[in-house]
């Protein structure tokens, strides 16, 4: 098979794939993408062409894009590696490895430092939108804004990184798995000096 097969191959099981998610029949999409049933059911079994129109509605119906449904196939490893930082005490795995600039950070942190208490410690804020993090083990005491919120062992928090915040462990360290884009993995995972 030609990669010109391969890739229409692949837009159609794409198409496929994406219609059932959805839970829709032919007719569902069909109406949605005002096409024929049959139309699009040749389509999706390569009985059809795919004209550059159709498939930009197909996609619009979808709720994709055109660039995500002719997407070629890579065959790179798509396995992402940990890297491990003793000093800061992190796990770090990058999510967007594409032009070497990191997308989302997904981070397991051990985390030493006591609980933060308002007046003692310093509130930080950042660019970057929402920072989020599960705890894996022991209990995280958050500062946000003005309220403490204490996250338990398979609680989650999700915030706002332009509210004033700061994080430590209560009664010993604590581990969590944390989501920070770029402006957050560069606040939370510098080396403290």
């Amino acid at each position: 098979m030609t990669q010109d097969g391969e890739l229409d191959s692949l837009v159609r099981k794409r198409i496929r794939g994406l219609r059932t998610a959805q839970g829709w029949s032919l007719d569902d999409l069909a109406a949605r993408c005002f096409l024929s049933p049959s139309t699009l059911s040749r389509i999706e079994t390569g009985h059809r062409r795919i004209g550059l129109d159709q498939l930009s509605s197909i996609a619009r119906a979808l709720g994709t894009t055109l660039d995500a449904l002719v997407e070629s196939v890579s065959d790179e490893d798509v396995v992402i590696r940990p890297q491990h930082d003793a000093e800061c005490g992190t796990t770090t795995w990058l999510l967007n490895r594409e032009g070497g600039q990191p997308g989302v950070t997904v981070v397991r942190m051990s985390i030493t430092a006591p609980e933060p208490r308002h007046g003692r410690d310093e509130l930080k804020v950042h660019p970057g939108g929402k920072d989020w993090f599960t705890v894996l083990s022991g209990t995280v005491v958050l500062l946000l804004g003005e309220r403490t919120i204490t996250v338990e062992t398979g609680e989650a928090a999700e915030f706002s990184t332009m509210v004033p915040h700061a994080f430590g462990a209560r009664g010993g360290p604590a581990e969590i798995l944390a989501i920070f884009d770029r402006d957050g993995r560069r606040t939370h995972l510098r080396p403290e000096r």
